[in-house]
């Protein structure tokens, strides 16, 4: 029942007077001493101790025993990362203390097609560039095991990056399950590798599609070739240009020493 022992076993410890800490002076040099206190070893600091004969098996008279115990949590619809659940009373208890709580704090995790934002759900879809341009039709699999088919309405571009959403399909909200947000999708376009047409059909192509803006070319301009980027390259010339600079100017950053 908290006594730690039979009902009136419990003094006073004789070590420490009831006090749970000990003084102690301890001389440190010719008329100096430092006073130190520390935890009575006897009552380990509780004031009162039993006697060895008079205290529990089960807690050795520390009043208190360690038990395991199950606590089920249950998650709720639409709950947010980070969010806490409370088991009032459950936590640590000490005689004459009231218990304290247990909480739990949920921690989402990442989910490899879906990404959270309040109460929508955001993927991305990689389509070809001729579904982007010609029109697609496209399954998604929901978190609920659902299929949902979408397609895009006919002469309608889908262009890269492009954000469509679809109501009601998204996360359901807390304390209101039966109402969802939106599933957002971005959408991808992959474009074709080079050389995929061959030449000579690049006019029947060409002829479908919106006319190119035309550049009035002058002697006086230069013709330049376009080259792909190496990023390494890149990177190179960049950390040599920096280099020059701080050998012009002198270093940016550096320390700066006091003069007297």
């Amino acid at each position: 029942k908290g006594y730690g022992g039979k009902k009136g076993a419990v003094e006073k410890c004789p070590v420490c007077k009831g006090r749970g800490m000990q003084v102690t002076v301890q001389q440190i040099g010719p008329g100096m001493v430092q006073q130190i206190q520390t935890v009575c070893p006897e009552c380990r600091g509780q004031g009162e101790r039993i006697n060895p004969k008079d205290r529990c098996d089960n807690c050795n008279g520390c009043k208190v025993v360690r038990e395991k115990k199950i606590i089920e949590v249950h998650i709720e619809k639409g709950m947010q990362d980070g969010q806490k659940i409370v088991f009032h009373g459950e936590g640590d208890q000490e005689p004459d203390l009231e218990p304290g709580d247990v909480i739990i704090v949920l921690d989402q995790k990442d989910h490899g097609v879906f990404q959270r934002r309040g109460h929508d759900l955001i993927t991305k879809m990689t389509i070809q560039l001729s579904e982007a341009l010609c029109g697609f039709r496209k399954t998604i699999e929901t978190l609920d095991n659902r299929v949902l088919i979408i397609s895009s309405r006919p002469g309608e571009v889908i262009k890269h990056g492009d954000l469509k959403c679809i109501y009601n399909e998204g996360m359901p909200i807390y304390k209101s399950p039966m109402d969802k947000g939106s599933l957002i999708v971005q959408f991808l376009v992959q474009f074709p590798e080079h050389h995929w047409l061959p030449r000579e059909k690049l006019r029947l192509l060409e002829a479908l599609l919106p006319p190119r803006e035309d550049v009035m070319v002058t002697d006086e301009m230069d013709q330049v070739d376009l080259q792909d980027v190496d990023p390494n390259e890149q990177t190179y010339r960049n950390s040599v240009g920096e280099a020059y600079e701080e050998d012009e100017e002198g270093p940016r950053t550096g320390v700066q020493c006091q003069t007297s």
